[in-house]
């Protein structure tokens, strides 16, 4: 039985294939982690080349998203893969989806802020997801019906219900135009909250999951940087806007993510509805 259910023995075994493969997934993830801390590079000024304003890329981004791809494909070869890197490298009706630096920008600079993110869906819906964080020394696990975890303890989102009590961050892109990121920036600090911006999109979402943050908005974003997220978010009791349905599955799309007692007053203030 996996490390994270065996303390829920009233519990009945979730899916075999399922579960085998996010305990896989937490070993793989586990080596590339530790062959993205040998490759981190030292505080200073960003080591990395640049795609776009503030979009990085770095050696280990390719080293890793390759590690894990070759990993998975070597002991669930009927399962499909995509990565930020190389796209859709295989296609299954269980596919997992890479983001293999994510807060590439941190790790650039030897900042601690950044994970490698692994989700897997079954047909379009997250199942599973593991969110390793070796510089922070965390790992986040969740499987669908089974419960979030955080290096082994179970997690839930936030019992704060005073928006003006709540901490809320928002991602920023060079995709998203000046004014509409200020708008939804005045709002954020109109209902009174406390405004983040950490340049990681997974682990603000994971921090949503574990009550870390309030909320998590980010206007666009792209399937492997939430991928991994989305099961943790659902298990924890949050709620999160319909990223998938409004067009997360094939490109950027808008997500949003809070604890369920300020979910609607966030929604209605940023105007992104919930799912």
């Amino acid at each position: 039985m996996p490390y994270f259910i065996r303390s829920y023995s009233n519990m009945s075994s979730p899916s075999p294939a399922l579960a085998t493969r996010l305990e896989a997934a937490r070993a793989v993830v586990h080596d590339a982690a530790q062959m993205a801390m040998a490759m981190r590079p030292p505080p200073g000024g960003p080591q990395a080349s640049q795609k776009s304003a503030q979009d990085w890329l770095t050696e280990t981004d390719g080293a890793v998203e390759a590690f894990i791809a070759n990993r998975m494909k070597a002991l669930f070869p009927d399962d499909g893969f995509q990565g930020e890197e190389g796209g859709v490298a295989r296609t299954g009706s269980l596919r997992w989806v890479v983001d293999p630096i994510d807060g590439t920008s941190n790790y650039a600079r030897g900042r601690c802020r950044w994970c490698i993110s692994l989700g897997l869906l079954d047909g379009d819906e997250p199942v599973a997801g593991v969110i390793d964080a070796p510089a922070l020394g965390e790992v986040y696990t969740a499987l669908r019906g089974y419960g979030a975890f955080l290096n082994g303890k179970r997690i839930q989102a936030s019992p704060v219900k005073d928006p003006a009590s709540s901490m809320i961050e928002m991602g920023w892109s060079n995709r998203v135009p000046k004014p509409v990121f200020m708008e939804k920036m005045d709002a954020i600090m109109a209902m009174g909250t406390m405004p983040r911006s950490g340049g990681c999109g997974a682990l603000a979402l994971a921090d949503v999951a574990s009550g870390r943050l309030d909320g998590y908005i980010e206007i666009v974003i792209n399937l492997w940087d939430v991928a991994a997220a989305l099961p943790l978010l659902a298990e924890a009791g949050a709620r999160v806007s319909p990223f998938l349905q409004e067009g997360g599955l094939t490109g950027p799309a808008t997500i949003m993510a809070a604890n369920p007692h300020i979910a609607q007053a966030f929604s209605e203030a940023v105007s992104i509805p919930l799912a």
